[in-house]
């Protein structure tokens, strides 16, 4: 029997994709679709967690964007500084965890201290839980719980017999997050680019045209009215 796909997805992963076309669309410049596309964050945070989402993953900052455009790059990290300021009063004011997946250890140590911060201040919130992936890269965090796995074996903590699924997942960035149901991508493109490659093994992929910064409320319904049409059989009949 398949799982009952008429319920909400519990954990819903997203890549903002498209906030440089919106731009281009307007004549405006790349940084301003960026900042539209921030502005967005909140309200489909708002409107998945009124729809019953749990989780709500978004993929802000790749191990791969760094190869952009320094300028763009720049300002990037200058809206990022912003967001994660902002974040910490709408964390509070939404009762909304965040939570930071990716190696942050590239970014400048004032971003860093802002991560922790976000992270302690709403660590006790009980509504969505909100992860932000931030220089983060799927065959990166694989590559980061190998080497501590294999730390942890030389160390005398860690057994061959004891290397399951599940221990795996507890090297993750994601441990004790439960793995996606949906993965949305906006803007056209149908790949993965390198996001949650663990974690969506059976995940409902929904691509869609919109892009990021015009990705509303509606969007989200039809996303998640996808999903429920699925029958979601995990390998078996």
């Amino acid at each position: 029997m398949g799982e009952n796909t008429k319920a909400v997805p519990r954990h819903v992963a997203i890549i903002l994709d498209g906030n440089g076309r919106w731009a281009k669309k307007r004549m405006l410049p790349r940084n301003a679709g960026h900042a539209a596309g921030s502005k967005n964050v909140e309200k489909i945070c708002e409107a998945a967690w009124n729809m019953g989402i749990e989780y709500v993953t978004m993929y802000a900052f790749s191990t791969e964007n760094w190869s952009r455009p320094q300028e763009e790059v720049d300002a990037l990290m200058k809206l990022l500084h912003s967001y994660l300021k902002d974040c910490i009063k709408t964390s509070k004011k939404n009762n909304m965890q965040v939570r930071v997946i990716g190696d942050i250890s590239r970014l400048e140590p004032e971003l860093q201290d802002k991560i922790r911060e976000l992270e302690e201040v709403s660590a006790q919130n009980t509504g969505l839980h909100f992860q932000v992936a931030l220089n983060y890269g799927g065959r990166d965090e694989i590559r980061r719980a190998v080497r501590k796995m294999v730390q942890d074996a030389e160390d005398g903590n860690l057994k061959a017999s004891e290397v399951t699924e599940d221990k795996i997942a507890d090297y993750l960035d994601t441990k004790d997050i439960p793995d996606p149901d949906l993965m949305i991508r906006t803007s056209g493109e149908q790949r993965l680019s390198n996001y949650l490659l663990w974690q969506l093994a059976y995940a409902e992929f929904y691509f869609t045209d919109t892009l990021w910064p015009d990705f509303n409320k509606k969007e989200l319904e039809k996303a998640v009215e996808f999903y429920q049409t699925r029958d979601r059989r995990f390998g078996g009949v």
